[in-house]
C-alpha cells in the first residue's frame, strides 16, 4: 500500500501545475461546471431531436441524469467520507510542495474524483447511445480534459481520478443497459442504415452540431485566458 501512495504521490508531482498563467487560466476554466453549460444544452437538443416520444426522451435523459447523481452519491457520500484521504492541496505533507491556482484549495476528501466519475458517466453513456466515433473521440476527451485539471489544480491524486472513472465507467454501463431495456419496451426497433445517421438513429448534422459546441467552448477558453494574461 504505501508502495502505490508513493507512485501515486510521484505521478502527482510529474503532473501537477506549471509555471505558466496561461496554462493556470485554462485549467480554473475547464474544471469549472459553469464552463461546460452550453455542452449539456447540446447534448439535450441532440437527445430530443432525434427521439420521437417523451417517453424516449425522458428514459435516455433521465438515464444521463443518473448518471450523474449516483457518480456524485459513490464519490461524495460513500468512498469520501469512508476512505477521508486528504486533497493534496490540504495535506499537511504536500500542501507547500505542489502547485495550485491562486488561492484554489477545495475542502472536502480526496478519494476519489466526483469530476472524474460524473464526466466520464456521462461521455461513455452519451456515446454508447449515439455510436458514432466522432462522437465518442470528442466525449473522451472532454471527461480526460476534466480529469486532467483536477491533477493540474493539484485537489486530487492520479489515482483518485483513475478510480473515478472506473467507477463512472461501471455506472454508465449499467445505466446504459438500464435505459437500453426501458428503450425497447416503447421502441422495440431503432436500427439505422444511412450515412445521415448513426446506428441508433442519431443525426449526423445533429452529432457535428455537439462537437461544433464542444469545439467553440474550447476555442472561448483558450481565447479569454489570453485575454487575462494581457
Amino acid at each position: 500500500m504505501q508502495t502505490l501512495i508513493d507512485i501515486d504521490t510521484s505521478l502527482l508531482m510529474l503532473l501537477n501545475g506549471s509555471s505558466s498563467s496561461f496554462a493556470d487560466s485554462i485549467m480554473m476554466a475547464i474544471t469549472n461546471g459553469i464552463t461546460w453549460i452550453p455542452l449539456y444544452a447540446a447534448l439535450l437538443v441532440l437527445v430530443i431531436k432525434n427521439n420521437e416520444t417523451m417517453a424516449q426522451i425522458a428514459i435516455i435523459a433521465g438515464c444521463a441524469i443518473l448518471c450523474v447523481v449516483l457518480s456524485t452519491v459513490a464519490s461524495d457520500f460513500i468512498a469520501k467520507p469512508i476512505v477521508a484521504r486528504y486533497r493534496p492541496c490540504n495535506d499537511p505533507l504536500l500542501k507547500y510542495a505542489i502547485d495550485i491556482v491562486g488561492t484554489y484549495r477545495p475542502r472536502g476528501y480526496s478519494f476519489f474524483s466526483a469530476h472524474a466519475a460524473n464526466t466520464f458517466s456521462l461521455a461513455l453513456f452519451m456515446s454508447l447511445w449515439v455510436r458514432n466515433r466522432a462522437f465518442t473521440i470528442m466525449m473522451m476527451a472532454w471527461s480526460l480534459l476534466n480529469c486532467y485539471s483536477r491533477i493540474y489544480l493539484g485537489v486530487h491524486y492520479p489515482l483518485d481520478i483513475l478510480t473515478g472513472i472506473v467507477v463512472g465507467a461501471a455506472i454508465a454501463i449499467g445505466c446504459y443497459i438500464l435505459s437500453l431495456k426501458l428503450f425497447l419496451r416503447v421502441c422495440p426497433k431503432f436500427n439505422y442504415i444511412s450515412s445521415q445517421y448513426s446506428s441508433t438513429g442519431y443525426s449526423i448534422p445533429d452529432i457535428n452540431m455537439v462537437i461544433g459546441v464542444m469545439s467553440l467552448l474550447l476555442i472561448a477558453v483558450v481565447t479569454i485566458s489570453m485575454i487575462n494574461i494581457i
